[in-house]
């Protein structure tokens, strides 16, 4: 097993949230992880990417090579956009349809919606609406990995007690509606795959 990820969206979305409950279920199922990230928290609203290596046999390196990457995860369209190049020709692209706008010059909808079509392996959702019928704007983030739960070839329950590990010490009321989120994710990514 090898799964190369690419995590994007802007400082505040929650994308570092989603690397680390991933690399721990990761490492709970026993497989090799490696992870390089790009911080953008320091500025809300500024890139943020992660670069985040799965294997059952040792990783060499932490960064994914243009064209071998098999999931881009994002929070935020045009930053999705801006991984494509090292997606290989099945992988898959799950992301938020909702843009992220901060800068002046940025796409229309209708542009980013007209990119995302071109892709032919993609879910496409809106991730800030389910999160606030789940019961929280917060956990959109989780909304989104549980619509990539399906690809990453991990048991569901690892992936959940990841998620119950993370969020803990928040109490158990956040626990529960992180595992809510994911399991909409999961939902829908499952119907659309």
């Amino acid at each position: 097993m090898k799964k190369d990820i690419i995590l994007s969206g802007v400082g505040g979305q929650g994308i570092l949230s989603i690397a680390t409950v991933i690399g721990q279920a990761a490492l709970k199922s026993g497989f090799y992880m490696k992870q390089a990230e790009v911080h953008g928290m320091s500025q809300r609203g500024g890139d943020v990417q992660s670069n985040l290596r799965i294997s059952d046999r040792p990783i060499a390196s932490d960064l994914i090579p243009t064209g071998k990457c098999d999931i881009i995860l994002s929070l935020e369209p045009m930053e999705a956009l801006r991984y494509l190049p090292y997606l290989q020709p099945e992988g898959w692209l799950i992301t938020n349809e909702t843009p992220f706008i901060n800068i002046p010059n940025y796409p229309t909808e209708e542009c980013l919606k007209a990119e995302l079509e071109k892709l032919p392996h993609k879910i496409v959702l809106n991730v800030n609406a389910v999160a606030r019928e789940v019961g929280s704007p917060k956990v959109a983030n989780i909304v989104l990995l549980g619509a990539t739960v399906p690809f990453l070839e991990m048991d569901y329950e690892v992936i959940r007690e990841s998620v119950r590990t993370i969020f803990q010490r928040k109490g158990e009321a956040i626990v529960e509606l992180n595992l809510k989120a994911l399991a909409a994710g999961k939902e829908i990514a499952e119907k659309r795959i």
